[in-house]
């Protein structure tokens, strides 16, 4: 797969310009710690279903609503992430293709990489790439090639039972 993806100086800067806006309009956002996000109770699909019919009941039948309760507090949590949810489903589409987009760009490389080195190892002996390619080898030292290891496995399987 070869990706056509390309940043000019002016994509670039409006990618920035376009993240400092949703930093500064998503300022009131939440980070929690791994232990915060433990205590919290969860609202799933069912919890959601029963939350959304007490927060209605409640809201049709005030009279009952102690203002302990805080209520409005909580219809106006709810109308949040109403509007929260699909923004963050665009966010979340985003981020998934800004990773994927960065593994192929990643894969790409580490695959025309390889090609070059495969080609120091052929023609690099009679210019004088030796000591680079010695380098760059550095990163198989200890990797058998494909097939080697279960070779090695079944040829010293093979000499414990003879």
């Amino acid at each position: 797969m070869t990706s056509n993806i390309r940043f000019t100086e002016e994509k670039l800067l409006a990618i920035d310009s376009a993240l400092n806006q949703l930093e500064v309009a998503l300022a009131d956002l939440v980070a929690l710690d791994v232990p915060g996000r433990r205590r919290l109770f969860k609202m799933g699909q069912k919890t959601e279903a029963f939350c959304r019919q007490a927060m209605t009941l409640m809201d049709q039948n005030r009279q009952v609503v102690p203002p302990s309760l805080e209520l409005d507090d909580a219809l106006v949590d709810l109308a949040t992430l109403d509007q929260l949810r699909p923004r963050l489903k665009r966010v979340q589409r985003l981020s998934e293709r800004m990773v994927d987009s960065e593994m192929v760009l990643g894969a790409e490389v580490a695959q025309t990489a390889r090609k070059a080195y495969a080609l120091l190892k052929v023609a690099g002996k009679n210019q004088g790439l030796e000591g680079l390619r010695s380098q760059l080898a550095g990163r198989f030292r200890g990797r058998r090639p494909n097939g080697a290891s279960k070779l090695a496995r079944n040829t010293h399987a093979e000499e414990t039972i003879a």
